[in-house]
């Protein structure tokens, strides 16, 4: 229903190896703003990356604080109950020169994780870097090499805005690390089920990457 691109790794769902059955996983990302919060929803099945949704919310500086924290709670929420993710990237909130940001920063990423939470989502940060490098392959890629990279990789995603194509490299992110770190339970539990000493090994060289 949803078109796809591909990812490297696999999401393995820990079923029947033989029977090829993965785990499908939506993923909610967002790029955490008091007054413009992107967001961006994508689903991984295997190697199968679809574009299911994404928007900025937006709120007035003019309204009192705790409105526009409501505000933006009462989206999100909205969002997760709309659209039914079973995980959030965020990105890690960086330390601004402005404190007064910084705080107001902490304050919107605060209601959002809350409203993750209380759903029971999976919750991951990361830093700007590691979205960056795990979309484009460069640590300090300028913001169009990131847009540009998530419209070639969801190709109907149509993505405009820099926040919501930033939210959907923070999800897609997200599901190359999960790739990752099932590869390597699946290698931790080869070495617990036949005790091939290679396993560890090559866990270890995957969890270092």
């Amino acid at each position: 229903m949803f078109p796809v691109a591909r990812l490297s790794a696999p999401l393995d769902s820990g079923s029947d190896d033989s029977a090829g059955v993965l785990v499908t996983l939506r993923i909610l990302g967002l790029d955490p703003g008091l007054g413009r919060m992107g967001w961006g929803v994508i689903e991984v099945n295997g190697t199968r990356l679809a574009h299911i949704a994404h928007g900025v919310l937006r709120t007035d500086a003019r309204t009192e604080l705790a409105a526009r924290l409501l505000m933006l709670h009462d989206a999100i929420a909205a969002i997760i109950a709309d659209l039914q993710p079973q995980a959030l990237a965020i990105e890690q909130a960086f330390v601004a020169k402005d404190a007064s940001a910084a705080l107001k920063l902490g304050q919107a990423r605060a209601v959002v994780l809350v409203a993750a939470a209380r759903e029971g989502l999976t919750i991951a940060e990361y830093a700007p870097n590691h979205i960056k490098k795990s979309v484009v392959g460069v640590g300090h890629a300028q913001k169009p090499q990131v847009q540009a990279m998530v419209r070639l990789l969801l190709p109907t995603a149509c993505v405009e805005a820099v926040d919501a194509a930033d939210a959907l490299a923070c999800a897609i992110a997200h599901a190359h690390l999960s790739g990752t770190r099932s590869k390597i339970l699946a290698a931790l539990a080869g070495e617990e089920i036949t005790g091939a000493p290679y396993a560890r090994a090559a866990a270890r060289k995957m969890a270092s990457r």
